[in-house]
């Protein structure tokens, strides 16, 4: 019997969020599962440890951005985030991929510092996914879901901030914790 595929949303402010995209699509491999995973912020100009553990599993793993916000200008997020939208817009259309996990859309999505809405139009992106094949499980990560996002959704796990050594002790990122 065909299963319906869910569409899995994990958001907020906590840590977490990639690291629960993780355990789904680690289950999925273990079910025999075809799995891609698209990072929308994450550069490849960078290695990251779910990266290299992926592609060991045989998941096909891209870094479709340019880094944080911050980091390049607004020019080169445009064309980073119009190309990427690209590539994701046809990998919803997939008929052999079980799992799409798009890591970090929510974030994209939510880009306030420059025109997003022109390159990354929420409108396509929703109606992408409405018209994904059915039996194609989406996950979606990131801070600041669109509201739209979550009313589509299957799941939606809010994961909160209680405590973090970020802010309490001034800890920078560590490799095998956070990349």
């Amino acid at each position: 019997m065909p299963q319906q595929g869910m569409l899995l949303v994990y958001t907020g402010e906590g840590k977490g969020k990639t690291t629960a995209s993780l355990g789904v699509t680690l289950r999925a491999i273990g079910r025999g599962m075809k799995v891609k995973y698209y990072q929308f912020i994450k550069s490849p100009e960078r290695t990251y440890g779910e990266q290299i553990a992926l592609r060991k599993l045989g998941v096909e793993t891209v870094q479709l951005g340019v880094g944080f916000t911050w980091t390049k200008t607004p020019e080169e997020h445009r064309e980073a985030l119009t190309n990427a939208w690209k590539t994701v817009r046809e990998e919803l259309q997939d008929t052999t991929t079980d799992v799409l996990v798009l890591d970090e859309l929510n974030n994209a999505l939510a880009i306030t510092k420059f025109p997003i809405d022109d390159v990354l139009p929420l409108a396509e992106v929703l109606e992408a996914i409405q018209q994904r094949p059915k039996t194609m499980h989406v996950v979606i990560t990131g801070r600041s879901a669109h509201p739209s996002i979550l009313v589509l959704a299957d799941l939606v796990s809010t994961i909160d901030a209680t405590k973090h050594y970020y802010a309490e002790q001034d800890v920078k990122a560590m490799k095998g914790l956070e990349f």
